[in-house]
């Protein structure tokens, strides 16, 4: 092209020979395009979205996130299930995601109704308050009662973490409590991957889940039964229609149009699976190689009959007994076993695999691992920090999508029921829904290694206007009225027993205001 070019550059404009040379035909001028079109392309283009010879078997394409699912979703949850159930590092996980997501007490609740001047409508509080704690116990919200809220909760989020979703129906009606609301919980394998098509009505069904023309869950077809109690039985399970305002169907969607959700532990289960069966056989062979202490060799190469304690001619072969000398016949020999297990190199390479895997769980290395060997305060403190802000965008996700709906949904069917009773015995009144609804639930927080350093600059943020109380209190898993209605109680309590407690140790009095300070007056006179 350089020679053709520039012979017509002199006569013709540049943009004009560049025109005619891309309009001409020729083999060797199409070569020619295609080489500096490829090699200005490769240029400006990203490295990792081009072919090359090192990444020749790094193949990808793009579908929906339906279609990946589509394929491998049973074999994910299938895989997930199976290292929980064995994998001690997976087992972990789903304690550490139901310890810091819900908590061992639950989500705080609050009922929040205020009377028409803006203040705190204590009576309606206490008994919503009441009527839900009553509703939360073991034996009221779950419909087998074994469960009461807070453990089901708690089992909805390992579920969402090892199956990637969670499903749940609410049963409705006066025979299943006094306040007609109830939940069951039901394996997620009831909704069948492999259901898609049409539904009777025209409706899509993707995975078993029946959408609108915008993508929205309209109802769910469930099994009847758990699929896997019907294998071999020779009893096939049918389905139901289940609308969508009768289940909470829980996932966190990795991207749009998401239909099915994905175990969390995905991008960790292939490492996590290599790790156990490396340990499993690094143990087997420092074992074995603790149990075999060598090997006795014959001169012929006939192994000696060992078990009886003799040779072939009757000479004894002695067993190794703590503070023994052993002998062995004349012409034998025993060559030690020099077992490398466990391995120097075993440790490092272990803890790097964990370190993938933990990242691959978006937990922090040391939490997973129960390893505090390489830590210090710095190091632990920044660690744990990121850590429960995922934990803290998990909780949020898990009350705006279940705690919250459960609670409206059940507050709507108390009124309708008239199970929330003021102390005088009269029932809220179902009409004023839209008052009482207004409340807070607060998830779990956690302490500090050093809690006094962190009270101190709560203490400073506080008393420099930085942070109210009630953000002191929110991060601390408390509830700010609570604590002040406490606080009055308590000391009602001391006053009205004619106790005097002396200041905790440390405790700084408010300073005065100079126009009430007596002592600012007796000198200003």
């Amino acid at each position: 092209m350089a020679d053709w070019y520039n012979k017509e550059r002199v006569s013709q404009p540049g943009a004009t020979v560049l025109n005619r040379w891309l309009a001409t035909e020729s083999p060797s001028a199409k070569k020619a395009q295609r080489a500096a079109v490829s090699s200005g392309f490769s240029k400006r283009s990203f490295s990792a979205g081009l072919g090359s010879r090192t990444t020749g078997n790094w193949q990808a394409i793009n579908s929906s996130i339906d279609q990946d699912l589509r394929g491998s979703l049973d074999m994910l949850r299938a895989r997930s299930r199976q290292q929980t159930q064995n994998n001690p590092y997976a087992a972990k996980f789903l304690k550490m995601v139901a310890n810091n997501v819900v908590g061992a007490q639950g989500f705080d609740f609050q009922a929040n109704v205020t009377d028409p001047s803006g203040r705190a409508d204590d009576l309606a509080n206490d008994a919503i308050e009441r009527a839900f704690a009553d509703w939360s116990m073991m034996g009221v919200c779950d419909v087998t009662g074994k469960l009461g809220f807070a453990d089901a909760c708690r089992l909805i989020m390992r579920t969402v973490a090892c199956d990637g979703e969670a499903l749940v129906r609410i049963v409705r009606g006066a025979g299943v409590n006094k306040f007609g609301y109830a939940l069951q919980l039901l394996d997620i394998d009831r909704l069948l991957v492999s259901q898609n098509g049409r539904a009777p009505n025209g409706n899509l069904v993707r995975m078993g889940v029946e959408i609108d023309d915008f993508g929205r869950p309209v109802a769910y077809w469930l099994r009847k039964s758990h699929p896997g109690e019907a294998l071999g039985s020779g009893v096939l399970t049918t389905q139901e229609r289940v609308p969508a305002e009768d289940c909470f169907h829980l996932f966190m969607p990795l991207r749009p149009e998401q239909r099915r959700g994905a175990p969390w532990m995905a991008p960790a289960l292939e490492s996590m699976y290599h790790l156990g069966e490396f340990d499993q056989s690094a143990l087997l062979a420092a074992r074995k190689g603790a149990d075999t202490l060598g090997f006795f060799v014959s001169p012929d190469g006939n192994a000696p009959p060992i078990g009886d304690g003799v040779d072939a001619q009757g000479n004894a072969i002695e067993i190794s007994i703590p503070g023994s000398y052993d002998t062995l016949p004349e012409g034998y020999d025993f060559r030690p076993n020099n077992s490398t297990y466990p391995s120097d190199v075993y440790e490092r390479f272990a803890k790097a695999c964990l370190r993938r895997i933990a990242s691959g769980l978006g937990v922090a290395f040391h939490a997973l691992g129960n390893d505090l060997t390489e830590v210090n305060f710095s190091s632990i403190r920044a660690g744990t920090l990121e850590e429960r802000d995922g934990w803290m965008e998990i909780q949020a996700w898990f009350i705006e999508a279940f705690v919250t709906p459960i609670y409206l949904d059940w507050l709507q069917m108390s009124l309708g029921f008239g199970a929330i009773t003021m102390p005088n015995g009269s029932a809220l009144p179902a009409v004023k829904y839209d008052k009482f609804k207004r409340h807070t639930f607060q998830g779990r927080r956690w302490n500090w290694v050093d809690p006094r350093a962190d009270m101190e600059a709560a203490i400073a943020a506080v008393n420099n206007g930085f942070k109210s109380r009630t953000q002191i209190c929110a991060e601390q898993g408390l509830d700010r009225d609570t604590v002040w209605r406490q606080l009055a109680n308590e000391e009602a309590d001391l006053k009205r027993m004619g106790i005097k407690l002396s200041p905790p140790t440390g405790y700084m009095p408010p300073p005065l205001d100079p126009a009430n300070d007596p002592n600012q007056s007796k000198n200003k006179g």
